[in-house]
């Protein structure tokens, strides 16, 4: 079946068409973007856009087959931010020059730049391969209103061991009050973000930032103590008394949805648990907030989207009601350390494929300006890459979480995944052996994780 594939990916080009393959996730913004670039641009070059797979995984895939095809047709593609080693190895994404280079570097947060630059084997330096566009990053969501009855003032804890605390005092409330901590527990993506925003808070990490092929998590005393602290973590929110029965299978949209059944005192998760509360609170699908939020159901459609008629003016009110109740703050750290978060998001990049490199880089510093992601921020919804929108008065108003999004995005708090060209397999083989999550022993988990991620940089153990 790969033959036929491979054979229809090697098609020809358009000379001025830029065929740009986007994220499902705001393709239309993305088409109006490259409408834009494409007027702006004078007639040298048209922007087709092509939607990939809603999944990551069948993203990766299809272009990975349109770029072993050769296919010239490809010119602009988003990349995961865990694709960068893998496709500059592969010679798969072209490096961005060095003048363009310059310019995305001077406005861009450090957490995403980290994401899109990588040393190739036998070179000095790392060399930025795409152009961050998108970002992600996740924060704590917590019921202010159960704080305040367990004595705390509504004020949120700032680590692990203060949440799990925090969530048996809420149990011991009568009535009890709600102890679910929600995480992404499943064995996903979701899960391999979870350990590793835990590992880099407690001061560890998968594999070496200098040499992707040494691992790192158990290879000195600090890192061994960093790595167990970690899976202590994990484990203690799996197995509380109290604990979300559910977590083993639990992710995104299930950790939302917990919290507003009024389940969980505590979650972890993406910006997008913000608008997805105010519709649901406001459309009376959420018990603890439905007296204060109905009010506001007609600023709502049916499935809880906000109109496009409603402005950030008139949720301002709705939200303030909101986070008297249910707020959000930065992610929790470990102990006494700040807090390190995984980055999610995607980046755009040159295909090595493309017959038309030069206007392709030309488009893509067009769909990557300051104009460009603040449209995207405000059509599509994740944050953008670039600190100065984030003191745009209109991007503040629709994203109250703006500035602890903004602090996370700095190089010093945002958390990469493992950078490396295997990152897939490492991935693939800890998220197997961490579930179902707690049902190990910290001590020997960190050995084992150490052994699978070393069996991934060598191409051994691929299948878990």
């Amino acid at each position: 079946m790969a033959l036929p594939l491979l054979s229809a990916c090697g098609s020809d080009y358009s000379p001025g068409v830029i065929n740009f393959y986007t994220p499902a996730d705001g393709a239309a913004t993305f088409a109006k973007i490259g409408d834009r670039c494409s007027a702006e641009s004078n007639g040298e070059y048209k922007v087709v856009t092509t939607t990939l797979p809603k999944n990551a995984d069948d993203q990766r895939v299809q272009l990975a087959r349109r770029l072993a095809g050769n296919d010239k047709g490809l010119d602009l593609m988003a990349m995961d931010v865990v694709w960068t080693a893998e496709f500059a190895d592969a010679g798969w994404a072209v490096a961005v020059p060095d003048a363009l280079a310059a310019k995305v570097k001077a406005q861009t947060l450090g957490g995403p730049l980290d994401t899109a630059t990588w040393r190739k084997k036998g070179e000095d330096t790392e060399r930025l391969f795409a152009i961050p566009m998108s970002t992600n990053t996740q924060l704590l969501w917590y019921r202010k209103d159960v704080l305040r009855r367990i004595g705390q003032g509504g004020r949120p804890a700032t680590n692990w061991e203060g949440m799990l605390a925090n969530a048996q005092e809420s149990g011991a409330l009568r009535p009890p009050g709600p102890t679910y901590i929600m995480v992404q527990g499943k064995q996903y993506e979701g899960l391999m973000v979870w350990f590793n925003s835990v590992l880099a808070s407690a001061g560890g990490e998968v594999v070496s930032p200098d040499d992707p092929s040494k691992v790192t998590l158990t290879d000195t005393p600090e890192h061994r103590a960093a790595t167990v602290r970690a899976l202590e973590i994990l484990k203690a929110v799996a197995t509380a008394p109290g604990a979300d029965p559910s977590l083993t299978n639990s992710d995104e949209g299930a950790s939302r949805t917990g919290m507003e059944k009024g389940q969980a005192i505590y979650q972890v998760n993406w910006p997008f648990v913000f608008a997805g509360m105010q519709g649901n609170a406001a459309l009376g699908a959420v018990p603890f907030l439905k007296k204060e939020l109905t009010p506001f159901a007609n600023l709502f459609d049916a499935e809880g989207s906000a109109k496009d008629s409603t402005t950030p003016e008139q949720l301002a009110p709705l939200n303030a009601k909101m986070r008297q109740i249910f707020d959000f703050a930065q992610y929790p750290g470990v102990g006494d350390r700040p807090s390190k978060t995984t980055l999610g998001g995607f980046n755009i990049a040159v295909a090595g494929t493309s017959a038309q490199k030069d206007l392709a880089f030309k488009a893509a510093e067009c769909i990557t300006t300051l104009r460009s992601q603040r449209q995207f921020a405000l059509e599509a919804g994740p944050p953008p890459v670039i600190g100065a929108i984030y003191d745009d008065p209109e991007f503040r108003a629709a994203y109250p979480m703006a500035d602890d999004v903004k602090v996370q995005l700095q190089s010093d708090r945002a958390a990469t995944r493992p950078k490396s060209p295997v990152y897939q397999a490492i991935s693939t083989l800890i998220t197997a052996r961490l579930s179902p999550v707690g049902k190990w022993d910290p001590q020997t988990m960190a050995d084992e994780l150490a052994d699978v991620v070393q069996k991934a940089i060598n191409g051994e153990g691929l299948i878990p």
